[in-house]
């Protein structure tokens, strides 16, 4: 299996992008996003998705170069609609301006819709604790892409539905980033492309058996996606349930339903608040290293190395794979080549 450098892979992905139709800045803009998300473990969110990015460019489902448009604004809130342009493109934008009402207003609470997929929802919150803000991010599929059945349920009624949360830390933020069900839908279809099993507690089949084959998720009917919880799932689909209705209702875009009016994507809902216009900026800062070091002090079980925080394994990730490159399995690589071939993108890697 290959390990491919970062900045390599980074060129590599721009290529495709641009082959693909996409404007070369924007493309750039992209593939740096993606290949964050794969420097940090993430790699259902990483370059794997550019096929699936690129198809829906050339269905036109997805708008290369498209306009960020305000609906509505005040000192403090921003009601957006992405023109169905790339997601890491508009949302980026969308919290370039919360981040300044949040400095100026001490708030800015934003929406976007017509939103292609906009990646790993760290990449915001991180961008946010760089300027000092507390963040928050939920984001559903537009009314489209059902994976998640209620408990007692055997038919998908929710999207996935990740909300993030960042709170600045000096050079390790918190940063709080999972889905509201069991696991990602893109990692379920990085184990289909490199033909490997789930783990257990992953999915469950049409008739609400639990599986541990990813192609049931995909089959006609589909299997499911647990919700988050274990045992208390009816947490983790409420807590999806909620994001549905923040992200699809509160930003004038779709919440799921039966049939779906538009094509995939996401609908965002943004929060950034600067702790100086609330309890003080320094107090902030005192309590969250005080709670971060007395949570790190706890006593260790046998065989538990270190207590961690959110946003340690990203940046232990980070680490090892910008020393030792990003790790593909065969399957998901020779998507990318046989990709590349099909666009006529030169290979500039040991494939």
């Amino acid at each position: 299996m290959p390990s491919i450098p970062a900045s390599t892979l980074t060129d590599f992905a721009t290529e495709l992008l641009a082959a693909g139709g996409v404007g070369r800045d924007e493309a750039r803009q992209v593939a740096a996003s993606l290949v964050g998300a794969n420097l940090r473990g993430h790699d259902s969110h990483g370059v794997m998705r550019i096929p699936f990015y690129l198809d829906s460019v050339a269905k036109g489902e997805v708008v290369p170069g498209a306009a960020f448009t305000v609906d509505r604004e005040t000192a403090t809130t921003l009601v957006a609609d992405g023109g169905w342009g790339f997601g890491q493109t508009q949302a980026r934008r969308l919290m370039d301006r919360l981040i300044a009402k949040g400095r100026s207003a001490g708030t800015g609470v934003g929406t976007l819709v017509h939103a292609g997929h906009i990646g790993r929802l760290g990449e915001y919150c991180e961008q946010a604790t760089a300027a000092g803000l507390v963040s928050m991010i939920m984001v559903n599929t537009h009314g489209h892409a059902r994976r998640v059945a209620p408990p007692g349920g055997k038919a998908p009624r929710l999207g996935t539905n990740p909300l993030a949360f960042g709170v600045p830390h000096g050079d390790e933020p918190l940063v709080l980033d999972f889905g509201t069900s069991a696991t990602a839908e893109g990692k379920v279809r990085v184990k289909k492309i490199a033909g490997q099993s789930c783990p257990d507690g992953w999915l469950l089949d049409a008739e609400g058996r639990p599986t541990n084959d990813p192609n049931t998720l995909y089959a006609s009917p589909p299997g499911t996606i647990l919700p988050m919880g274990g045992l208390q799932a009816y947490k983790g689909f409420g807590l999806g349930l909620i994001v549905e209705i923040f992200a699809g209702a509160l930003s004038g875009g779709v919440t799921i339903r039966e049939t779906p009016i538009n094509q995939n994507g996401n609908c965002v809902f943004m929060l950034a608040l600067d702790p100086g216009h609330l309890g003080g900026a320094a107090h902030f800062a005192a309590e969250v290293t005080q709670l971060a070091a007395f949570t790190r002090s706890c006593p260790r079980v046998d065989g538990c190395d270190a207590i961690q925080l959110p946003g340690d394994p990203e940046r232990r990730t980070l680490a090892q794979r910008q020393a030792a490159g990003i790790p593909f399995d065969e399957g998901n690589w020779a998507q990318l080549t046989a990709l590349a071939k099909k666009l006529g993108v030169g290979l500039s890697v040991d494939s």
